[in-house]
């Protein structure tokens, strides 16, 4: 009778045994699945590509006190004039992403075609004929943004510089003449605008700029006499679409 006792305790424990191997082998094939890790559009890296738009010019001219053998403005005299035209260009930057902030850098450079001619009539007649025109602008701006996934809400500011030409004609008499000359003008900007990410690489947006300058003294007087105004374009305001490459960061993932 004992050995039949040892013999089915024996037998109960190798079942026993066998179950809790066969549920932990189990338990090793048949593990939870991790949590999804869903990614983030990635903001951060280098980008390039175009944009195009429209370009609104305050320009002012006054004459800085300097007389001339021709000319009918005297000193302190000025003008004011408001055009408008088509711009586009080119940007390239680089972003970089830390959760939903995003910080960069970015330059552009854009042609732009605002001009415009203002005619002094002092003495009835279309004396001085002044020209001007804002062809080319250049910027380095710093720029911060808060990132919606593909969504990137975005402010700017920094550097600006035009080039302005500024020209008179003096065809009535007594005395005639004309002349010219070309600045640089430097200035400061900021703005805002939206970009949405189309794909991993493709980024197009809307952005709003304005642009304030300081004056330069233009010689128009040439080689017939001192004709010099203090001119400038007041500010420059730009609104435009844009499209950008942007080259492969870092993969940010959530989890």
């Amino acid at each position: 009778m004992r050995n039949k006792l040892i013999a089915a305790f024996a037998f109960t424990t190798a079942l026993v045994s066998t179950g809790a191997a066969s549920a932990a082998d189990l338990g090793a094939r048949y593990t939870k699945a991790p949590a999804y890790a869903e990614p983030l559009f990635n903001w951060t890296g280098f980008y390039v590509g175009g944009h195009i738009g429209g370009a609104w010019t305050n320009e002012q001219a006054i004459n800085n006190g300097i007389g001339a053998p021709f000319g009918d403005l005297g000193p302190g005299d000025s003008f004011r004039q408001r055009s408008s035209g088509i711009m586009g260009g080119a940007q390239i930057g680089y972003n970089w992403q830390a959760n939903n902030y995003v910080f960069g850098m970015e330059g552009t450079i854009s042609g732009l075609d605002n001009k415009g001619t203002a005619v002094n009539t002092t003495i009835g007649a279309a004396d001085d004929v002044f020209t001007w025109r804002a062809n080319v602008l250049a910027t380095v701006v710093g720029r911060a943004g808060f990132a919606v996934q593909n969504n990137l809400f975005y402010v700017k500011g920094g550097y600006a510089g035009v080039n302005n030409r500024l020209n008179v004609t003096d065809t009535v008499g007594p005395a005639t003449g004309s002349g010219g000359q070309t600045h640089w003008a430097n200035g400061w900007t900021v703005g805002a605008g939206w970009e949405y990410g189309i794909t991993r690489n493709w980024i197009v947006g809307l952005e709003y700029n304005y642009a304030a300058f300081g004056g330069q003294t233009y010689q128009l007087g040439g080689t017939s006499g001192n004709y010099t105004f203090d001119a400038k374009p007041r500010d420059i305001q730009w609104a435009v679409v844009r499209a950008s490459y942007k080259f492969d960061g870092p993969v940010i993932a959530r989890y």
